[in-house]
């Protein structure tokens, strides 16, 4: 941690412990497109036209995954650099190698399919030295978020504030800001598909990074959407996944909680009906397997993250 050398009340110099971050101004914009092209010149043009304004150096790489409409060859035609996937990957993949063949310190994702305002971009960046990531959270004035995804949306993000032991305002936002060495510290975990956000997310947050939310609009895609209803099953294994992984006791705690009540609502039946039931003495001991299972997970993952030298 640098130090300040600062003049005392009493005029004797002093030295006091600040916590100052070097912001290296340099981001790589990586953006993952499928079958985009009827939209994604429009799209990298905006982008360009903000971050020439923002002060800082950039790079835009466009990650073609796969298209068979000729996406990649319309985002060539701006000028940017476009790598190609030879088949679908997923968006995961995309970003992982659009962010592992990035040159900048500082990673910057966002979507070709107009849903993210460029015009957001600024704000995001400004935040930069006080944070780890920044996160375009869709909970602006303007959010296109169709009705049909609100209710799976919303129990997953209060199912992941609870385990991630905060609030998220918005776990897998297609748009923000991130160290590139942060995301590298959990390249072995990050998935190929829609949960790449999701999971850089409950990651940083378990591990206490500092990630901040910044409201921003939310539009109407320009296309057809690639989200389908089975995604919302995924999120939930990978969320549960995830905390497991960092956190277990968030976990197994309620989860023998659960079982050591229905003992005791179960043994205050059975004394009063005057008939002890094996399923009491089972109850118990389940919850007692949980927990134990659990605590021995909690030590295996604090055990893993000190010799990985992830942050707890």
């Amino acid at each position: 941690m640098p130090y300040v050398q600062v003049a005392t009340p009493v005029g004797f110099p002093g030295f006091i412990e600040e916590d100052v971050r070097a912001v290296s101004q340099a981001v790589s914009v990586v953006i993952p497109a499928y079958n985009e092209a009827e939209h994604v010149a429009t799209q990298i043009q905006a982008v360009r036209d903000v971050m020439e304004m923002t002060g800082w150096d950039f790079e835009i790489i466009v990650v073609d995954d796969g298209s068979s409409d000729g996406t990649a060859q319309r985002a060539a035609a701006t000028g940017v650099r476009v790598l190609r996937n030879r088949r679908n990957r997923g968006y995961g993949a995309s970003l992982k190698r659009g962010i592992g063949e990035s040159r900048f310190p500082w990673i910057l994702i966002t979507d070709a399919d107009g849903t993210y305002p460029p015009s957001a971009i600024p704000e995001l960046l400004a935040a930069a030295p006080d944070n780890d990531m920044v996160v375009g959270a869709r909970t602006g004035a303007q959010v296109a978020i169709p009705v049909s995804r609100r209710p799976a949306k919303w129990i997953l993000g209060k199912l992941a504030s609870y385990l991630a032991g905060r609030k998220l305002p918005d776990i897998n936002s297609g748009l923000r800001l991130m160290r590139k060495d942060l995301v590298e510290k959990y390249q072995h975990l990050l998935p190929q598909g829609f949960s790449f956000t999701t999971t850089i997310t409950l990651a940083s947050t378990c591990n206490d990074y500092d990630v901040e939310y910044i409201p921003i609009n939310y539009m109407a895609r320009l296309g057809s959407s690639k989200i389908r209803p089975r995604h919302a099953y995924d999120f939930l294994l990978l969320i549960i996944r995830t905390i497991v992984y960092f956190n277990p006791l968030k976990v197994f705690l309620p989860l023998g909680a659960v079982m050591a009540a229905v003992g005791l609502g179960k043994f205050v039946y059975d004394v009063y009906k005057d008939n002890l039931s094996e399923t009491v003495v089972l109850m118990f001991l389940s919850a007692l397997l949980v927990w134990a299972v659990g605590l021995m997970a909690d030590q295996n993952a604090r055990i893993a993250m000190n010799q990985a030298g992830v942050r707890r």
